[in-house]
């Protein structure tokens, strides 16, 4: 969308019987501020969406070293963001400029709007979208800043949590930034103390955890000791759309996710064949879609959560959440997805974080640029990764054991990589070993069927190999396979663990009022479009299953 156009979206104007409209919404209160008085501040939690009725408002960013305006809002318009859908602070300031009139709605209110009022309804959801994009796309927006090396793997730690949660950051390296030595001097900070996070000159965390961080920018807020009606664990394409479906119908929904929503599909930078995107989509826009489609029906997504072990109690569910707490659900769906296998090669372990890296986004582009980099891999995440890098790569490798790219690679996504001039593909490869001091600088591969041995320098290597199921917080009663992989429906059928009398649906497990959905479940198709499927699903057995319970 251009520019224009979509600054248009973001900032609308709404006609009389719009705003009349609006000011009859219940909870809706008509207020005057004078001028100079602050109607929120940058970091509030649970902040108010106006509507100005009359004078001008003018939104402030004072995340860089001078606060700048964004907007001057003026009749007709309005404030937020997506910080109201999802609990977290407001990333702006807004200021009366001269004396105004405006109704004020909380950010319940504006959930309720959203969902009973759909014209209305639209209109403000999309401009709250089309604001957190431009200033996402804004060179002037600052965001936090990390500041660190990038050979440190906590550094790369705090990047990539912030990333898979679409925190707005700006990234300091060490290494190359002029930025640095100012500011670690204003902080009163050496580079030993380093990776640090801030918020215009103030000083917020120094090498946080990615519970302390998710704390702190209100990502994750506590749980409330209730019975939900569905507790979601994992937050890939299939526990979003359980999350969607259970919450607008209704149900109850928490989903509880170990490090950002989006899961293996989140890291793909153009996923070309999910129906309804023409033109492609990220990974991480599409998660971002659904968890704003979450939370408008009032599902609630802490992150971090990683939960660390189930029991049962009678025909609940109780699960136990790293740091202590618990959270009690009705109906449990898995949806922990798997992980990349780690590469069988010397060095692998102790390069992870600073070298070797399992997804290929944004957040890894700067570390490549110019260079050379080794994907390892032959599926299609493997294959988009190899494309996406080579825009900004000076080559890049892929290594596949086999010797046919099209076996395990959709065939669109095959022709593109023998298409790509600075892409080379090398058959029958494997890693054997890893050097670099204290981040990687080489790679040594040998070609299987030849035995020859070669040597590639490279700062970066991508890893998509093997699927490794996040299943080991499962107690014995969920059964699975040798692979540890969840047995559902006909997998289970013929298991010692199922007595009812019926064929098992689809997606139950062992345990009654249990669900796996996903790559995590065994026989399940390792692809986006399934496994939203599967969420979608869920949710349909979830409401049987409640019904009988």
């Amino acid at each position: 969308m251009a520019e224009h156009d979509l600054h248009a979206v973001a900032f609308p104007r709404l006609d009389e019987a719009q705003i009349t409209a609006l000011g009859r919404c219940a909870g809706a209160v008509l207020k005057r501020y004078r001028a100079g008085e602050t109607l929120f501040q940058v970091g509030d939690r649970d902040f108010k969406f106006y509507v100005i009725k009359s004078g001008e408002v003018e939104i402030v960013d004072e995340s860089g070293e001078r606060p700048k305006t964004i907007a001057v809002l003026r009749a007709g318009e309005f404030t937020g963001d997506v910080a109201h859908l999802t609990g977290r602070p407001s990333v702006v300031s807004a200021v009366a400029r001269g004396d105004c009139e405006v109704y004020e709605l909380s950010a319940e209110g504006v959930r309720h709007l959203l969902n009973q009022s759909p014209d209305l309804g639209d209109i403000i959801l999309q401009a709250f979208i089309a604001r957190r994009q431009l200033l996402r796309e804004a060179g002037s927006f600052t965001g936090l800043r990390v500041i660190g090396s990038r050979y440190s793997k906590d550094t790369f730690r705090i990047r990539d949590f912030l990333s898979k949660n679409r925190v707005l950051f700006k990234w300091l390296d060490l290494e190359s930034d002029p930025q640095v030595n100012q500011l670690l001097k204003q902080f009163g900070l050496s580079e030993a103390e380093t990776p640090v996070v801030a918020w215009g000159r103030r000083l917020l965390l120094r090498n946080p955890s990615n519970r302390e961080l998710g704390e702190a920018l209100g990502i994750r807020q506590p749980l409330e000791r209730a019975v939900y009606d569905l507790v979601v664990v994992g937050a890939g394409p299939a526990g979003l759309a359980a999350a969607v479906y259970g919450a607008s119908e209704g149900l109850t929904t928490v989903v509880l996710e170990r490090l950002g929503p989006g899961g293996q599909a989140g890291r793909t930078m153009r996923i070309e064949n999910y129906l309804g995107f023409p033109t492609g989509i990220s990974g991480s826009e599409l998660a971002d879609r659904a968890v704003l489609q979450a939370n408008k029906f009032g599902a609630r997504l802490p992150v971090p959560t990683p939960v660390t072990s189930l029991r049962f109690d009678n025909a609940y569910k109780v699960l136990h959440i790293e740091g202590g707490e618990t959270i009690t659900a009705k109906c449990l769906l898995i949806a922990t997805g798997a992980d990349y296998g780690r590469l069988i090669a010397e060095g692998c372990e102790r390069f992870e974080g600073c070298g070797i890296y399992y997804a290929a986004t944004l957040n890894e582009v700067p570390l490549c640029r110019g260079a050379e980099a080794v994907v390892v891999g032959a599926g299609n995440s493997a294959g988009q990764a190899a494309v996406f890098l080579a825009g900004h790569a000076r080559k890049v490798y892929l290594l596949i054991r086999g010797d046919n790219l099209y076996k395990s690679m959709s065939h669109y996504l095959a022709r593109r990589i023998e298409e790509t001039p600075n892409i080379e593909v090398l058959y029958n490869t494997s890693v054997r070993r890893m050097r670099g001091d204290g981040h990687l600088r080489s790679v040594e591969i040998v070609n299987n069927k030849t035995g020859e041995v070669r040597t590639l320098e490279t700062p970066v290597l991508f890893s998509f190999i093997g699927a490794v199921p996040r299943t080991d917080w499962l107690p014995a009663e969920i059964e699975r396979d040798d692979k540890q992989f969840v047995r559902t429906g006909a997998a289970l059928a013929q298991s010692s663990l199922w007595n009812a009398p019926r064929q098992p649906f689809l997606l139950e497990t062992s345990r009654p009022g249990v669900f796996a959905a996903g790559a995590v479940r065994c026989g399940s198709v390792k692809r986006v479009a399934p496994a939203g499927g599967d969420g979608a699903m869920a949710v349909q057995f979830v409401h049987e299953y409640l019904k009988e319970m």
